[in-house]
């Protein structure tokens, strides 16, 4: 099996991942204490307390999250890889559409990450 990874973001604004290069799109990734099974449902109890979130796939090291806008209802995708070897939680969170996000991408990982490095 191939190891899964998250796809590069676009040169558009409206994308952050653990696994950017660049400055505008790079954020953080962030560590677990647990195992790895307890992690990804901590992680799923978090992204689940927020407004707008369906999760869409799951598997042991991988979540795919979409997340709604409430009025124009655009369509965010938010992924989580988790890293045993490392205990890192790698994420990319990408608007579908237009160009600009005013931040929202970023804000919204920088609330996960507060809700949930405490418990991980």
């Amino acid at each position: 099996m191939t190891a899964r990874t998250l796809a590069p973001c676009p040169s558009s604004p409206n994308c952050v991942s653990t696994q950017a290069a660049d400055e505008r799109h790079a954020i953080a990734p962030f560590r677990y204490r647990t195992s790895k099974a307890e992690a990804r449902e901590l992680l799923k109890t978090v992204v689940c307390s927020l407004p707008r979130a369906q999760l869409v796939e799951e598997d042991e090291s991988y979540l795919h999250y979409e997340f709604t806008s409430l009025l124009l209802r655009f369509v965010d995708d938010v992924e989580f890889l988790l890293d045993d070897e490392t205990k890192t939680v790698h994420f990319r969170s990408a608007s579908r559409t237009g160009y600009g996000d005013f931040g929202v991408n970023r804000k919204r990982m920088e609330e996960i990450r507060a809700l949930a490095e405490g418990k991980l």
